[in-house]
Parts: C-alpha cells; structure tokens; sequence
C-alpha cells in the first residue's frame, strides 16, 4: 500500500526536527505532493508533522 502525502501549512517558524523531517519525506513546498510505501519509519515521520500535511491511502 502507499501514502499519498500533501504539505497544507507553511514550514516557516516550525521546529527545526520537523521542518527536516518535512524535508526528509520530499515536501519543501506547500501544497507539493509525494507518494511514498506505507512502513513504520515513514508513519513515524507522518505522527510528527502530522499537523502540517494531508494523508491519503492509495493503491
């Protein structure tokens, strides 16, 4: 299965661990979307900037 996932929110003035953990997933820009396997490490990646992006399963 993968993820599809969509920056919505500005990572100005964010944390420095999620504006590289943003940055580590491919998002740099807002409303820049990337699809990446469904796995754990990714899923932790997604729990911390969850507030900043949109998730959304795909086949």
């Amino acid at each position: 299965m993968r993820i599809e996932l969509t920056l919505k929110k500005s990572l100005i003035g964010r944390l420095p661990r999620q504006v590289k953990t943003a940055h580590a997933l491919g998002l740099k820009k807002v409303g820049q979307t990337v699809v990446k396997e469904d796995n754990d490490a990714i899923r932790g990646m997604i729990n911390t900037i969850a507030h900043l992006i949109e998730t959304k399963e795909t086949e």
